[in-house]
């Protein structure tokens, strides 16, 4: 009996897999709404293939619940966000889980934490709490790490098919969890220490928001002169040791966005290149709105209620908003645009989140003049001549640029 702990973007697929390769599985999540909807049979998320994952795991048995439950390993997908003032971890969601575990499991149970730390992280935060009730770690509890290396939008997929590191104590512990995630996971499973596990998956995410930098101060450097960044980053991924990433609006999501925080908190003074990469990514929506603005006097635009955003997701195809570059550039605008009135547009945001968001593309493309594409959503892709007599600026050069702006 697995029970997993935190039902959003990681844990509900994990659980939803795990039961459907044969694993007896209770999810658990303290929002008693979102556990109603899962037990009427919907999914709480938008995500290609979950929907079918989710049929085959009912049938199979899998069961929710707000209650924590007895159980041989309970896995941990709770949210682990960044104190923005110290840019440490906070750590309460994972201790509060722990916490609530300890109450109902047996002896001898395995406690998983999925959720990514920095490393360090479960030394200094779980197993304290654990001896605190009076347990032995590596006898009455055991401990791993199973950090999660999936994306959404592709998560079903990559679930299967990703390498996994699995950090623990006790080798043989270490081995217990690789077998319980190769019940699905095809990719490679290492297993290693805790503190090398927590490491590793810092470091993969790191790496990403540190490419992504190079990419958008190449942005930033070739705009002032008036050079073709996209042109330059695809004749220099020509060399085969060079690759690029895409430079854009910003860096969204509950990882890239968040992760080499941990680092420039736990390691001051020594994450110099990282704490640099934070800075230039985190700087992105504000130099889109630069751009926008100075689009807008060029065309003769001086109304923002003109301007149109195009996606508030951090990314394309999924309804995930978490750290979004959209979301960042609205909370700034009021510097730049006369006081933002400018018009939002999501093809997966069905709900009111912002001020004059639009639930139809035909009415928010025909209500402005300029269209700023900040997400490369499917249905732009799809629906370029709806744009035709709209000036345009591209930030993720879906468009290749031609008879438009981009960054």
């Amino acid at each position: 009996m697995v029970n997993v702990v935190g039902l959003g973007y990681i844990g509900l697929p994990t659980a939803l897999m795990l039961a459907a390769h044969g694993v007896e599985v209770t999810g658990t999540d303290c929002s008693r709404e979102l556990v109603d909807t899962l037990n009427r049979g919907e999914t709480t998320f938008q995500e290609e293939g979950l929907d079918g994952l989710f049929q085959r795991a009912a049938a199979a048995g899998i069961r929710f619940s707000s209650e924590y439950i007895c159980a041989e390993m309970y896995i941990i997908s709770v949210p682990t966000p960044y104190d923005k003032a110290s840019k440490k971890v906070d750590a309460s969601y994972v201790r509060g889980a722990v916490e609530q575990v300890l109450k109902v499991c047996p002896g001898g149970a395995v406690l998983v934490i999925e959720s990514t730390v920095p490393p360090g992280t479960i030394e200094r935060f779980v197993r304290p709490l654990i001896e605190e009730k009076g347990l032995a770690v590596g006898a009455d509890i055991h401990l791993a790490h199973a950090p999660e290396r999936i994306i959404p939008g592709n998560m079903v997929y990559e679930l299967k098919h990703n390498s996994r590191t699995i950090g623990a104590d006790e080798p043989e512990i270490g081995e217990r969890v690789k077998r319980l995630y190769a019940s699905f996971c095809q990719g490679e499973i290492v297993t290693t220490d805790i503190r090398t596990a927590e490491m590793t998956k810092v470091v993969e995410n790191t790496f990403r928001d540190i490419n992504i930098a190079f990419a958008n101060e190449l942005a930033k450097i070739c705009r002032s002169d008036n050079l073709n960044v996209y042109e330059i980053i695809r004749i220099a991924n020509q060399h085969p040791r060079v690759n690029i990433l895409s430079p854009g609006p910003g860096v969204g999501g509950h990882c890239i966005s968040v992760d080499p925080w941990f680092l420039v908190g736990d390691y001051p003074g020594l994450a110099n290149i990282i704490l640099a990469a934070r800075k230039i990514n985190d700087s992105m929506p504000e130099f889109v709105l630069e751009r926008i603005n100075q689009i807008m006097k060029e065309e003769g635009i001086t109304d923002p209620s003109r301007v149109g955003l195009y996606g508030l997701t951090y990314k394309e195809d999924v309804d995930d908003m978490r750290e979004s570059p959209t979301l960042q550039m609205l909370e700034c605008m009021e510097r730049h645009l006369a006081g933002g009135r400018v018009k939002v547009y999501d093809p997966y945001i069905r709900e009111g989140v912002v001020e004059h968001q639009y639930h139809d593309f035909g009415q928010f493309v025909n209500s402005v003049d300029m269209v700023v594409i900040m997400v490369g959503h499917r249905q732009i892709r799809e629906q370029r001549t709806a744009l035709k007599g709209k000036i345009v600026l591209d930030t993720r050069n879906i468009f290749g640029g031609k008879d438009i702006y981009c960054l």
